[in-house]
């Protein structure tokens, strides 16, 4: 069976093609605040897709990009010590994304380019877009026309006449239609940012964004042109899959279809795929609305199994809801595959296995889970049913493993292999791994000794105190004293 996946193009099941190495650009992060679980579900299900294609056989080329230029970033300057710059802010919260993702047992991206480093093509691309008639200079500021690229809308099934006004309101004055999009803004940072800065108490700090030398004048990339500029410099002008959270589909990706193909001439991508939102408290998770569970804090209370078994409890384009009682499920789930795991290696390591004993149930047990799993997988990345064919693996080799031996060794190796090869190497689980002991018990004797040092300082015992954060930078827990307590990791 080929691969089919629901391409958000055409709304429709497609059979997946790529010629030859598969390029693949998921939309990342704006390294604004920490990351958090709904931040991770789309780099879950990008990380599940690379990895079923290297299955496959195919060569995947994936680029993550870093988006470091952006007014949430520069509200924030002088929000703490050392915040002096937009660039400072983005380096602290870059470097938190790149160590959550490591947490999770993501597979590396080839790149993750940062718009800082773009800036030259990013103008390269503005002014393409001017030259072809596609863009227009306005005070210093260049805007995409809309009306002139023909299948505006496609993507998102939207009228251009009926579209919303984008961009700030400082722009609308500046547009020949309200749909046109910033492709490059002039000077610093934008009165919403200001106002967004002066919502918190920054001291002397003011929220000055860093900009750029252009043929317009001194100014800043629009959001939308940088990912076309960051995609085409290193995966070329047609890209053969393109991932991102539904809330990208319009105004990000719309955007980002018309300038690129307007530009290069090319069609963009052949295979949209878009993620399901994650939600907490019935509500998107999100920073903004303050409903959300950070990575670090997550991995450090339900470890990096559950946290993955749980996003493969839902395919990738279904919403999801993060509960007690979802996380439960995922907890069960996780706790039978695991557990049946090392049933399986402890008894192919044991004196009870025979080279010519066979259980033709467990092998077809075998057979039949590595059937539906690759089938649910071809299936549009259907992870649940995935999962669901694993699960019944365990109940074959649990019965195996209780019977009288002696025990089918054939059969035991050919299920540890499928536990490994399916649930390790494509959904990412960690079978046997050091680290899948009882996390949650780590963080309660953290947050013990925490109190314990709190209390030190309280009392003026501050060497003492000092010597209980030593002890546990030791053991690889990170600690720091910030202006809302008290945060930790693990190293």
């Amino acid at each position: 069976m080929s691969l089919v996946v629901t391409d958000t193009l055409s709304d429709e099941r497609v059979e997946f093609t790529a010629d030859g190495d598969v390029t693949l650009y998921v939309c990342g992060l704006t390294v604004s605040d920490d990351p958090h679980l709904g931040h991770a579900r789309l780099w879950f299900h990008a990380d599940v897709v690379h990895r079923w294609l290297d299955h496959l056989g195919y060569d995947v080329r994936h680029v993550e990009n870093v988006t470091d230029v952006n007014e949430k970033i520069t509200a924030r300057v002088g929000e703490r010590d050392g915040w002096t710059t937009e660039r400072d802010v983005a380096e602290t919260f870059t470097a938190n994304t790149f160590e959550a993702m490591r947490g999770l047992n993501l597979k590396r991206a080839e790149v993750y380019p940062r718009v800082t480093e773009h800036v030259p093509e990013i103008v390269d691309l503005v002014e393409r877009l001017v030259e072809a008639g596609y863009a227009y200079e306005s005070n210093g500021s260049v805007y995409f026309d809309v009306t002139a690229f023909d299948d505006y809308g496609k993507l998102s099934n939207q009228d251009v006449e009926e579209l919303e006004a984008q961009g700030e309101p400082d722009e609308r004055a500046e547009k020949r239609h309200p749909a046109d999009f910033a492709l490059w803004k002039a000077d610093g940072v934008s009165e919403t940012a200001a106002r967004e800065h002066a919502k918190h108490d920054h001291g002397d700090a003011t929220p000055t964004g860093e900009t750029w030398d252009s043929p317009w004048g001194e100014g800043r990339p629009g959001w939308h042109v940088e990912c076309s500029a960051m995609s085409t410099t290193h995966l070329g002008d047609t890209l053969d899959v393109h991932m991102g959270g539904r809330d990208l589909v319009f105004p990000h990706h719309e955007n980002e279809i018309a300038q690129s193909t307007a530009a290069t001439g090319e069609a963009f991508v052949r295979h949209w795929l878009h993620v399901g939102l994650l939600a907490m408290d019935g509500e998107k998770m999100s920073s903004s609305i303050g409903n959300f569970w950070t990575v670090p804090d997550a991995l450090a209370e339900l470890g990096v199994n559950v946290i993955r078994t749980f996003y493969a409890g839902a395919g990738y384009r279904s919403e999801q809801a993060l509960t007690e009682e979802t996380i439960a499920e995922a907890k069960e789930r996780w706790d039978r595959l695991s557990r049946s795991y090392e049933r399986a290696v402890d008894a192919l390591d044991s004196v009870d296995t025979r080279s010519k004993a066979t259980d033709e149930t467990l092998r077809r047990a075998v057979a039949d889970a590595r059937e539906g799993f690759e089938a649910a997988m071809n299936d549009d990345f259907n992870l649940r049913e995935a999962t669901a064919a694993l699960l019944e693996l365990t109940d074959a080799v649990n019965r195996h493993v209780d019977a009288e031996p002696p025990h089918d060794y054939r059969g035991l190796h050919d299920a540890v292999a499928a536990f490994e090869e399916l649930g390790g190497d494509v959904i990412g689980l960690q079978f046997g791994a050091a680290t899948d002991g009882d996390v949650e018990l780590a963080g309660e004797l953290v947050e013990l000794v925490l109190d314990v040092r709190e209390a030190e300082r309280a009392a003026g015992n501050y060497e003492r105190a000092d010597e209980l954060r030593d002890a546990l930078d030791a053991v690889g827990v990170e600690v720091e004293d910030g202006p809302e307590g008290v945060e930790y990791r693990f190293g």
